[in-house]
């Protein structure tokens, strides 16, 4: 009995690491399927994979995804949108956005159990508002704008694109489980 408890353990402990190690992936790719902008913020599926991951993954593993993501680009790995890495990205014009991504996974993980619709959208939305956020923010600060140019600059633009990935998002999460849990099955 205490055998198959600890075999059970290690392939749910096996299950976890292949899981956040593809969801890491999975925000690296999505982050270079960008467009540029003037602002220097590009539009990206970034909030779609961060979304998803807290989503599917739940908020102890999405942070831990999002936070191998990030500790990926801090240290030059090119996985931040445009193929860009290194910690000047964190001290950036984007970097508050980078910032609230953990936010935005933990929100949505939170909602990983819930029933109630419209609490799991209000909850998904208010994390990407406080993605929104700081990432007006930080652009205020580094730029020398003020809040408001700064808001019509870097997230008005993309917040009905940003709302329809966190929606999306949750539409693919239910796809995506009930595909896994078809194979889990076979």
């Amino acid at each position: 009995m205490e055998k198959q408890k600890e075999m059970k353990s290690k392939k749910y402990n096996a299950r976890y690491i292949i899981s956040v190690g593809m969801f890491t992936a999975i925000l690296a790719v999505l982050s270079q399927l960008s467009i540029p902008m003037p602002t220097g913020v590009p539009i990206t599926l970034q909030t779609f994979g961060f979304a998803l991951a807290g989503y599917v993954l739940g908020w102890k593993l999405g942070s831990v995804s999002t936070f191998i993501y990030v500790l990926l680009g801090v240290v030059g790995v090119p996985v931040f949108a445009n193929f860009k890495g290194g910690l000047q990205m964190l001290v950036g014009t984007t970097g508050g956005f980078i910032f609230g991504f953990f936010f935005l996974v933990i929100c949505c993980g939170l909602t990983k159990k819930m029933k109630n619709k419209i609490g799991i959208i209000c909850i998904s939305v208010l994390g990407l508002l406080i993605c929104h956020l700081l990432g007006v923010i930080q652009f205020k600060i580094i730029s020398m704008r003020t809040l408001m140019e700064s808001f019509l600059l870097v997230s008005m633009p993309y917040l009905v694109k940003d709302v329809i990935s966190v929606l999306f998002a949750y539409l693919c999460k239910k796809i995506l489980l009930r595909n896994m849990q078809i194979m889990k099955n076979t």
